[in-house]
């Protein structure tokens, strides 16, 4: 699926980015946006792109910078 489908289905489409790009990575600063990408038809290939062009701010899939890191390093090992 090409970056431009999933993004015209995604269930940020139109919403204030500023959600997805939260001041920290508590829980609590991620929780809307985590909500939201939860019921997203396209997060996973969100969170690929995301993992793909490592993308080093926001949520994406549903996963902070520090959770894509760590599934990174989870592919690399079972490599």
């Amino acid at each position: 699926m090409s970056a431009q489908t999933w993004r015209k289905r995604a269930a940020c489409r139109g919403l204030d980015a500023e959600i997805f790009y939260p001041a920290t990575d508590d829980e609590a600063d991620t929780a809307a946006a985590k909500e939201i990408c939860g019921v997203c038809p396209v997060r996973e290939a969100c969170l690929e792109h995301a993992l793909a062009y490592r993308e080093r701010e926001g949520i994406w899939g549903g996963m902070t910078e520090r959770e894509r890191r760590r599934i990174i390093r989870q592919r690399r090992k079972s490599a």
